[in-house]
Order: structure tokens, then C-alpha cells, then sequence
């Protein structure tokens, strides 16, 4: 009996140094981190812009808003999800024309897909049917739409054109 309860003391010992360690270093760590999915996400606007976009500023409501030289309004970029991805949720920055609706191009901010086939669509082929295209209709030709769907990952590339299509609504 003895031996069980210095076993137990051991081990509720050696736990509460682990959960001490991991609670520092998460409190080291949670900043920086927070710090580098906020560049990601302004570096992920920019990139997603329109040609001419010389400025790029924020609004209130998470819509990155670029505007050329002139102070002209150019495009606009805003995150959009999708929770029906294969591998869970799908979350893309979306860069639209000023006009609010015709896609720039896309890049992937969050995708736990499958390696190999729905990650694909990060691939230049696959983001390129994109482009041009109004973000309010876009599926996939399976359901009658005129993009190409990844192959053996179909269920990404609609989840894709959902998340598209939700971008383009919080920017209306």
C-alpha cells in the first residue's frame, strides 16, 4: 500500500511540473504566434489584390480594401470558410475587382486536407479556374458549374467554392 501511494505522489508530481512547463511556455509563445497569424492574414490580402493595389488598409470589419496611387478604390480582399472540407474547415483570403463580386485569385490561410489530392488546391491549376468568375455562382461541374474539381477530392473543391462564395457575402 505504501508503494502505490508513493507511486501516486510521484506521478501527481511529475504531472503538475509538466502541465507548469507546458503553462509557460504556452504564455511565452501565445504572443508571438497571435503576432505571426496577423501578418499572415495583411501579407495574404496582398497578395490576393488586383493589379494597381498600391495601398492596402483594414476596416473594422476585417475587409482589407485596396486602393491605387490615386486613392482610388481598386479591390478588396476578405477571409472566407468553409467547414465541409474533407479534412474540416477550408479558410481562404479572397481577393475581389472593385466591383465586389468577380474573383481576383485566392490563397489558403487553413486546410487540413488530404496530402497529395485535396491540398491541391493550393496548385496553380486549380486556382486559376478562379479567376475572372463571379464569386456568387461557382461549383464545381458535378453540380452543374464550370470548374474543374480536383481529382479524388471533389468534396475540397466545392468546399473551396462555398468558402469563395461566403468571402464574397461578408463583402457585400
Amino acid at each position: 500500500m505504501k508503494k502505490i501511494i508513493g507511486l501516486v505522489v510521484s506521478l501527481t508530481v511529475i504531472a503538475g511540473v509538466c502541465a507548469a512547463v507546458l503553462a509557460y511556455v504556452n504564455t511565452i509563445t501565445k504572443e508571438p504566434i497571435a503576432a505571426m497569424l496577423v501578418q499572415k492574414t495583411v501579407d495574404a490580402a496582398r497578395a490576393v489584390m488586383p493589379a494597381g493595389v498600391a495601398d492596402v488598409a483594414e476596416t473594422d470589419g476585417g475587409v482589407f480594401v485596396g486602393k491605387s496611387a490615386d486613392g482610388a478604390i481598386v479591390g478588396y480582399a476578405v477571409t472566407g470558410a468553409d467547414a465541409g472540407g474533407y479534412g474540416g474547415d477550408v479558410v481562404l483570403m479572397v481577393g475581389f475587382q472593385a466591383d465586389r463580386k468577380t474573383v481576383v485569385c485566392y490563397k489558403t490561410l487553413a486546410a487540413a486536407e488530404t496530402p497529395g489530392l485535396g491540398m491541391k488546391l493550393n496548385t496553380p491549376e486549380f486556382q486559376t479556374q478562379f479567376g475572372g468568375r463571379d464569386a456568387t455562382t461557382l461549383k464545381v461541374k458535378k453540380d452543374g458549374g464550370e470548374i474543374e474539381a480536383i481529382t479524388a477530392a471533389t468534396i475540397t473543391s466545392r468546399a473551396v467554392c462555398r468558402a469563395i462564395a461566403a468571402a464574397a457575402a461578408k463583402l457585400r
